[in-house]
């Protein structure tokens, strides 16, 4: 089974990603989070890949965050949640709060995310909530970066405002980018 994979971006499509590694181009579907992440081709990429095999594909799925891959193994352990819709719900909400979210049994935000009806947030919930380690739960499954603290809040701040989450991403990312201020009241 693929687990990493360390390589050139050669293109880049929305939520798919073509990485090449010693000459060959793999395929990996991602999430916006790490979509929007990685960069443009040419950039030197590293994914962590869970593997799926099915009787007609072999499927191989990238993150950039060992939360986010945790969380996806996570998801597809849910009955009735697939690969495709795990994806989805790590596209739709950052782990934090879709940690917060199981805990506090919100399925209002859960059922905001595209592709999870009623039905499959309480499976969330029921399924999820007593198996959430005491750091997954609070949201802090990997030490964050430095810089990472005041982008949450940001990202957070956005949210609260009724910005999608993608959009704030962006947003968010591109202000980093473009100055060295790190005060959360000038960002």
């Amino acid at each position: 089974m693929i687990a990493h994979l360390s390589g050139t971006l050669l293109e880049k499509h929305v939520q798919r990603l073509v990485v090449e590694v010693g000459g060959v181009g793999y395929d990996v579907q991602v999430p916006l989070s790490t979509f929007y992440a990685v960069g443009e081709p040419g950039a030197t990429v590293r994914l962590r890949i869970p593997t799926h095999v099915r009787e007609d594909a072999i499927a191989l799925f990238g993150f950039l965050t060992a939360s986010e891959r945790d969380w996806f193994d996570r998801l597809i352990s849910v009955n009735g949640i697939g690969p495709k819709l795990a994806l989805a719900v790590l596209s739709g909400i950052d782990t934090a709060d879709l940690a917060s979210a199981i805990r506090q049994n919100d399925l209002g935000r859960l059922t905001k995310i595209p592709g999870v009806g009623r039905k499959t947030a309480e499976r969330l919930v029921v399924e999820i909530k007593d198996r959430l380690p005491h750091a997954a739960a609070m949201g802090a499954t990997d030490v964050p970066a430095p810089g990472e603290d005041v982008r949450t809040d940001l990202l957070s701040a956005l949210a609260n405002l009724g910005y999608q989450a993608s959009s704030g991403e962006k947003a968010v990312d591109a202000v980093l980018r473009a100055t060295d201020d790190r005060a959360f009241e000038s960002l």
